[in-house]
């Protein structure tokens, strides 16, 4: 005997389609970048003097890059954890704009992985422009869009008080998101590190 199960999605003034459509191109974006730098990856391996289409000059240099110990930091190209996450961001995205409310530990839980997923990203930057001495163009893509759903689940967890937050903190928060200063702070971030890396490369 099969049992139906009726799905009854959420209004959809309570879906924040805006800030999951941005988590959904942003998570895509990301997704191409760990693909192309999967598949240098293993060009790479197989010809290590191998030369890409983003190999612009000494300092502009995919190759550079790959080749460091900070792109295999746990013994396997870097890019292979986007192979892994992105399609579950993607997931969350697209069932979200459809109206599913994913339950709070699971929110948490993402929100947390996140977390740490922006703090590598940003750390890769940091070695990158500081040790390494040359930048990735497809890294970059990734620590751009990596910020971008970073914002967008901070935001939407906010909203829904994933976090737990008592009443006059959750207003407070609230209250900044509705003046778009979340949006800024990333506009902000990006511009000074768009800024750091045109004033040391460019």
């Amino acid at each position: 005997m099969s049992t139906a199960y009726a799905f009854t999605p959420l209004p959809r003034t309570q879906r924040h389609i805006g800030a999951f459509s941005e988590m959904l191109l942003s998570s895509l974006l990301s997704l191409v970048a760990s693909l192309v730098l999967s598949a240098e990856a293993i060009t790479l391996a197989a010809n290590p003097n191998a030369v890409f289409s983003c190999d612009i000059n000494a300092n502009i240099s995919c190759s550079v890059v790959a080749q460091s110990w900070q792109a295999n930091l746990f013994g396997f190209p870097n890019a292979y954890l986007g192979l892994i996450a992105e399609p579950i961001v993607i997931t969350v995205a697209l069932a979200s704009i459809a109206g599913v409310s994913f339950p709070r530990w699971f929110m948490n839980a993402a929100q947390v992985m996140y977390t740490a997923g922006l703090l590598f990203a940003y750390w890769l930057l940091y070695e990158a422009y500081f040790h390494i001495g040359a930048l990735c163009p497809w890294c970059l893509l990734v620590t751009v869009t990596t910020t971008m759903v970073f914002a967008s689940m901070t935001r939407v967890n906010i909203y829904r008080n994933t976090f737990g937050l008592n009443e006059r903190w959750h207003l407070r928060l609230t209250r900044l998101l509705d003046a778009w200063v979340d949006q800024y702070i990333v506009i902000l971030v990006i511009a000074i590190t768009g800024g750091m890396i045109a004033i040391k490369y460019l």
